[in-house]
């Protein structure tokens, strides 16, 4: 048996001695792509709101500019700080790490927040460390500045959650609470503290991003996901006919990305992304847990499958028993 002690980083003692005051005051990490927030930040701002006391968004990028604008803009953020270099073009996790933990030491803030997203799950867990604190993962509620509900077993519990932590990491699952709206007068901005010259411990490579005029998936209101059933990647055309008929996302089953069928990017999970569209449909989707967690919190889900004891039937608001080859054409063609 192994016993571990934690030990407080000397440096921290300002920031911990801040928080022991009972004021709260919140750092929002801004995710954003091509000049645009991501839908979830606006989520996880809604949820930094309900923690009580000021909320400041920290951009950082090689031209954070208009997203810095933008921000300022939405409803509750009460000042934006902006980290212009090259460093964070590619929001590579040390580098925004460090920047968090040098913004914490020198406002003293209380909690730390970012979506749950990959962005925010590659980030987060190295602050906290560097911060000697545990994070709180993919919150679905806050129940006051200590407290926090998150779920647990693929979803299949809730815990509520109390840190005795004097600085509060937080990631959001944005599923759980509403987007962020605008406000009329803009926060102002200001420069972020400088960090120190990166350790060059990671280097950006290249991307390779897939286009497409279809919704994105995590923020579409409609979604068509394809499982195991589908049985190959060309049959997914016919999933991508009916999206195009309804204006929606088209997602895949953990089973059908590791089969090969569709890029990973589609993957809808636990261990993929965490939809709750108002239309979800299943089509060749078994049910299994893994899936389950990551769209059963959708407002009208739709299945179609051969199986009648398929475990997805049990969380369908619509059930339909049939060979999605003939189902899914029919339908279709009658929208």
């Amino acid at each position: 048996m192994f016993a571990l002690r934690r030990t407080a980083l000397p440096a921290l003692s300002l920031a911990r001695g801040y928080a022991a005051t009972g004021n709260v005051s919140t750092l929002l990490l801004v995710e954003h792509k091509e000049n645009k927030v991501a839908a979830s930040t606006l989520n996880a701002l809604s949820a930094a709101s309900k923690l009580g006391g000021s909320v400041t968004a920290l951009v950082a990028g090689d031209t954070p500019e208009t997203v810095a604008s933008e921000v300022a803009k939405l409803s509750g953020v009460s000042k934006v700080l902006v980290a212009k270099d090259a460093a964070f073009a590619h929001a590579l996790p040390e580098s925004h790490a460090s920047l968090l933990v040098e913004t914490q030491k020198k406002y003293g803030f209380t909690h730390l927040v970012a979506s749950h997203s990959a962005f925010g799950k590659n980030i987060m867990p190295r602050a906290a460390a560097l911060l000697d604190v545990a994070q709180i993962s993919d919150i679905t509620a806050v129940e006051s500045p200590d407290t926090f509900v998150r779920p647990i077993y693929a979803g299949n519990a809730i815990a509520t959650v109390k840190s005795s932590d004097s600085i509060k990491v937080i990631t959001v699952r944005g599923t759980g609470f509403p987007a962020a709206g605008t406000q009329d007068t803009a926060a102002p901005n200001e420069d972020a503290p400088a960090v120190g010259a990166d350790k060059n411990w990671s280097e950006f490579v290249s991307e390779h991003m897939q286009k497409s005029d279809r919704p994105e998936l995590g923020s579409a209101t409609r979604i068509i996901s394809g499982g195991r059933g589908m049985k190959n990647g060309e049959n997914f055309g016919m999933l991508y006919e009916l999206a195009d008929k309804i204006g929606a996302a088209v997602g895949a089953s953990r089973a059908a990305v590791d089969a090969g069928y569709v890029d990973n990017s589609l993957q809808i999970g636990q261990t993929g992304k965490i939809v709750a569209p108002e239309l979800y449909v299943a089509v060749g989707i078994s049910g299994a847990i893994q899936h389950l967690a990551g769209m059963k919190d959708s407002k009208t889900i739709v299945a179609i499958n051969k199986d009648p004891e398929a475990p997805i039937f049990q969380v369908s608001d619509y059930g339909l028993v049939a060979d999605l080859f003939t189902a899914v054409p029919e339908l279709t063609k009658k929208l």
